[in-house]
């Protein structure tokens, strides 16, 4: 792989930024020390909606701007955190009202609209666990994640409800309520109840639930490679590490305006588009709409985003976009940019660096984690295609599996092995909801086995390798999807890439690749020669891609992860396992 010059960070002259001495921090950080920061609730309690909203109003913060809502017509909303605090009492003495006890899950699917934000607020402080569900799911993978998390209450809205929920609702048995948000057209069931009714109706309640620091909190699902999906369980503590996270990998100060542009259905759209800023006592913006690049520029200059905290597939659309568009923008404000939801490409790095005059920081974490474990900081320095260092707090390590079932850590640098992470930290989850066993696998010898395969280098920077079942085994070599792929988004007119192997009679293994173009190319096969000569010249003829196909699109989440194994399984044949989580794809 091309190894790419470092990018060098000067700290900002007008700021200090949260990570000054990154060695120094890590070795004197303690969790119990990052206590201090949060208020906590008296007896020891603690909960994420407290810490979030109530505590910056009983500080005097309550006139500030906790969210500016951005509407599809560009209408701009204020919420201050008085009133989110106001509306948050009061949809959790809805839930009191309609019976929902300490525990009992409240499930949302809903867009980007103001009610979801104090709805989730709402539903920590009744002592009820949160979980999100994605908009653009269908009946099934709707009907899925309700029946394992026995929902009890669902927020959606009138349409949402017709075409999701209808033809499911008889296999619902623990849904008791259904609240919808807008208006209603017409006469429903007893049990679908106007938000906006309910909520005017609701005004004195009992105040927050005294939850402890390990009471379940958030249910947050993530696909199974081909069963059914995992409900990974996340409790109020959780709240330590997005705060942490948020100041540390995201140099989160509470003069910032924050983005985070990830879908609210999303741990993402929780963890870092709700919380952290939150907690951070920042300004969030929320937008309505989908990706369209000139929207978000108009966004980025209008709201002087400052900070902005978005995914790779996001990045790569703007850069098919071009760089001239980018340019007749005042992006001036912003002064961190940050990805996630799959590995960033080093040309991507580079790319925004030269656009914005500022890099993208990788950084990298799983549903299971709950908040971010490694990362590029605001200052020190980015190598262009890492995941970046362990949180201060973290202990990170490379692995090999043991027949007996235990680990053997890796310490020689640049060599691959599996990623893993010492339990213990404040978000990592509790358990996968009624599937002990499956929960009890994630580790051995005290790490979190990630299944994700990296390498740490002499400077302690993790690279990452790939999934461990997308390895490719071809002649002998173990060859990383991320490396081929990396290397191919380098050619000039590939905009994104895909790796998988496919069987071989004398290798085992070849890799192909699909790929997709930048504007302005065309697909034909004096290009593909091109794209493989690169690839060759790049990294080898044992390793470069054997067969290149060019592709309209590549499938993958709406969190931006490609998903190869839907690749392959569509190239061999094979079952396509869970696919609920996939965007439109031809």
């Amino acid at each position: 792989m091309t190894k790419h010059p470092i990018i060098h960070q000067a700290p900002s002259p007008d700021r200090q930024p949260n990570v000054e001495d990154y060695p120094a921090l890590c070795a004197r950080f303690r969790w119990a020390d990052a206590q201090a920061e949060l208020d906590g609730l008296p007896g020891g309690k603690l909960n994420i909606a407290h810490e979030a909203v109530d505590r910056h109003v009983l500080h005097g913060a309550g006139d500030k701007t906790a969210i500016r809502w951005i509407a599809k017509d560009g209408t701009v909303r204020p919420i201050s955190y008085a009133e989110l605090k106001t509306q948050s009492d009061r949809f959790a003495t809805l839930l009191h009202q309609l019976g929902v006890e300490r525990g009992e899950r409240v499930f949302s699917l809903l867009g980007r609209v103001p009610e979801l934000y104090a709805a989730v607020l709402g539903t920590l402080k009744a002592g009820a666990v949160y979980s999100p569900l994605f908009p653009a799911f269908g009946p099934e993978p709707v009907k899925a994640r309700m029946q394992i998390g026995a929902c009890r209450v669902l927020l959606t809205t009138e349409t949402f409800y017709k075409r999701k929920i209808v033809p499911i609702r008889q296999e619902l048995p623990a849904l008791r309520h259904v609240l919808i948000v807008g208006p209603i057209s017409e006469a429903l069931p007893d049990d679908v109840h106007s938000f906006d009714a309910l909520m005017a109706q609701a005004t004195d309640g009992p105040g927050i639930v005294a939850t402890a620091p390990e009471d379940p909190a958030l249910l947050h699902f993530t696909s199974g490679t081909t069963g059914k999906p995992k409900g990974a369980i996340h409790v109020h503590q959780a709240v330590l590490a997005h705060h942490i996270s948020g100041k540390l990998a995201l140099d989160l100060h509470p003069d910032d305006i924050v983005w985070c542009t990830a879908d609210p259905g999303w741990v993402t759209g929780t963890s870092y588009g709700i919380i952290a800023p939150l907690t951070n006592q920042t300004t969030m913006i929320v937008d309505e709409a989908e990706f369209d690049a000139a929207r978000w520029y108009q966004i980025l200059q209008d709201q002087k985003v400052s900070v902005w905290y978005s995914a790779p597939t996001a990045i790569r659309m703007l850069m098919r976009a071009g760089a001239e568009l980018a340019s007749k923008y005042d992006l001036s404000a912003l002064r961190f940019l940050a990805s996630v939801g799959e590995p960033l490409n080093a040309e991507a790095v580079l790319w925004s660096q030269d656009v914005f005059g500022r890099a993208f920081h990788d950084n990298w974490w799983q549903t299971e984690t709950g908040a971010i474990m490694l990362a590029n900081y605001a200052t020190g320095d980015i190598k262009p295609g890492s995941m970046g260092r362990p949180l201060p707090g973290i202990t990170a390590g490379i692995v090999e599996r043991l027949p007996d079932g235990g680990v053997r850590e890796i310490t020689a640098p640049d060599t691959p092995g599996e990623l893993a992470l010492r339990s213990g930290w404040p978000s990592m989850f509790r358990g996968y909801l009624d599937e002990a066993e499956r929960y009890r696998k994630c580790f051995a010898d005290g790490w979190y086995l990630t299944e994700d395969l990296a390498s740490r280098d002499a400077d302690g920077y993790y690279w990452f390798v790939g999934r461990a079942d997308d390895m490719i085994k071809s002649a002998g070599h173990f060859i990383g999807p991320f490396e081929v792929e990396s290397a191919l988004v380098e050619h000039p007119a590939v905009a994104e890439a895909a790796a998988i192997g496919v069987p071989d009679d004398r290798a085992g293994e070849i890799v192909k690749a699909f790929v997709t173009l930048h504007r302005g190319y065309t697909a034909s096969d004096d290009l593909e020669k091109e794209i493989m000569a690169h690839a060759r010249k790049t990294l080898g003829p044992a390793v470069a891609p054997r067969i290149i196909a060019i592709a309209e699109s590549l499938p993958k989440t709406r969190s931006g992860k490609i998903m190869r194994r839907l690749l392959k399984a569509r190239e061999l044949g094979l079952p396509e396992g869970d696919t609920s989580t996939l965007e439109a794809f031809a």
